[in-house]
């Protein structure tokens, strides 16, 4: 493992451990856990990602990049937010928030033709970040791939994490939350906790069928077994993998 050289094109990306955040010793091995429980157990397709051990023991996340090609040149690829035009100067420093997941669900429409499949991925992909609390599933961390056809399919899942663990989090990355207006389920008018309910609604404003969304939620909302196995076997602490299984049952249960 070593850096790249001036004008060269890696393949791997490295993330130590951040600063400024609680327990901040957990972030590595926490965005590990949340991406090999994404692969394994929901069947999400995730960037290809590692733990790995500096000589001082501490831990670092490395991820290899998807969009490089096997000789070196680039696939395209384009996050969310350049779709949706949005730039610090043009939208402020909170642009990457400032968005629904039912916009973001529209451009999706406009730029992808295989629509139909992709579209289901997505809400599997917005479920699972809800389920295990990801309060960084922004507008640049959703992104398009070109495939060998020359056209664009939604990319493997990356930056998958658990933040309630180190930030006091929303129930949603983006500010608007599921929907584009100001809709409200009867179970959020209820609890002030979205469930069931509202991600049947979602599906049906973005063209998937109560039924076929029935099916997309089922496996969240039962109790994953693999969930708490992949946890026990993680290299969070002990505190930690407590505080990540709790959460996991909070919202499970906030789906039921």
């Amino acid at each position: 493992l070593r850096l790249t050289k001036d004008g060269e094109l890696g393949t791997y990306m490295l993330k130590p451990i951040p600063v400024d955040l609680k327990k901040v010793s957990q972030v590595p091995a926490n965005e590990h856990l949340t991406m090999q429980i994404a692969r394994q157990v929901y069947a999400i397709n995730t960037a290809e990602n590692a733990l790995i051990f500096f000589k001082t023991g501490e831990p670092a996340y490395i991820t290899k990049r998807f969009d490089v090609k096997q000789d070196g040149t680039k696939w395209g690829k384009e996050d969310f937010a350049t779709l949706a035009g949005k730039t610090t100067e043009n939208a402020g420093a909170n642009f990457k928030y400032d968005y629904s997941y039912e916009a973001l669900a529209e451009l999706l429409k406009r730029y992808v033709p295989s629509y139909v499949i992709e579209i289901e991925k997505l809400f599997n992909l917005i479920v699972f970040n809800y389920l295990f609390s990801n309060g960084d599933a922004h507008v640049k961390n959703f992104s398009l791939l070109e495939t060998e056809n020359g056209d664009y399919t939604l990319s493997p899942a990356y930056d998958l994490i658990n933040t309630r663990i180190h930030v006091d989090d929303s129930d949603f990355a983006l500010s608007k939350g599921l929907f584009k207006d100001n809709y409200i389920s009867n179970e959020k008018a209820k609890s002030a906790k979205p469930g069931k309910q509202d991600f049947i609604e979602f599906a049906r404003r973005v063209g998937i069928e109560k039924e076929k969304a029935e099916n997309l939620l089922a496996p969240f909302l039962e109790n994953q077994e693999g969930v708490a196995r992949l946890i026990e076997n993680s290299y969070l602490d002990e505190p930690t993998k407590r505080a990540y299984l709790i959460d996991y049952q909070t919202r499970r249960n906030q789906l039921n």
